[in-house]
């Protein structure tokens, strides 16, 4: 439980609330704990309005598939991310993108549409919930905002660049670690995997950077 309430303090939906208030609001909200196996699905698409999930091991990504079945990758969140938040508050009949587990991972389940429909009398912590859910909302925008900013770009150099750039400033620093694989980010970017390693290629071979797997060293 120690472990468990370590992860809880650090994620945003808790923020700035004591061990006793997030045992009150995981009570108010009916937690439950679940297991998931890599590559199975947490949320498929077309499922009704989901909980929200909080990551307390593992990894998961945020797909999004075509009629034809091509898929796409919105985000990956790691330990203590949340998802399903949007669609919950936004109270989304049905789920227009798909949550896979990218391994073995576990999710703590709240039922946030609680907040949304009591008046807080039962949960003492009730209007810290309402401000951090609020400004986990305004931060996923920023980052939507972020990824629309790359795949505006023509190429799939500049889309690299322009990615690539923002992990630095993010890090504050020329050298960095990104959270993807190459499949991965080549998900995220809509790009084809083959040219964007060819890509990357070339950037090294013109000294713009330096890469060894998910390590990366921009130079100018």
């Amino acid at each position: 439980m120690k472990i468990l309430m370590g992860i809880l303090k650090k994620t945003p939906l808790f923020r700035n609330m004591e061990e006793d208030e997030i045992n009150s609001a995981l009570s108010f909200l009916a937690a439950r704990q679940t297991a998931y196996e890599k590559n199975s699905f947490i949320f498929s698409l077309e499922d009704g309005t989901p909980t929200v999930g909080i990551i307390l091991a593992g990894s998961v990504v945020i797909i999004k598939e075509d009629f034809w079945g091509n898929r796409s990758m919105l985000a990956k969140l790691g330990v203590g991310d949340i998802f399903g938040e949007a669609f919950t508050c936004a109270q989304t009949e049905k789920m227009p993108v798909g949550v896979l587990a990218s391994e073995k991972c576990e999710i703590l389940f709240i039922d946030y549409k609680r907040i949304l429909v009591d008046t807080g009398v039962a949960c003492t912590s009730y209007n810290k919930l309402i401000q951090n859910m609020m400004l986990i909302l305004a931060g996923k925008n920023v980052m939507l905002t972020q990824k629309i900013e790359h795949l505006m770009k023509r190429s799939t150099r500049e889309k690299l660049l322009s990615f690539l750039s923002a992990q630095a400033i993010e890090a504050k620093s020329h050298v960095f670690d990104i959270p993807l694989s190459r499949q991965e980010l080549a998900d995220y970017l809509a790009v084809d995997s083959s040219a964007m390693s060819n890509e990357l290629s070339k950037l090294q071979q013109e000294g713009l950077l330096a890469f060894t797997r998910n390590h990366f060293e921009l130079r100018t």
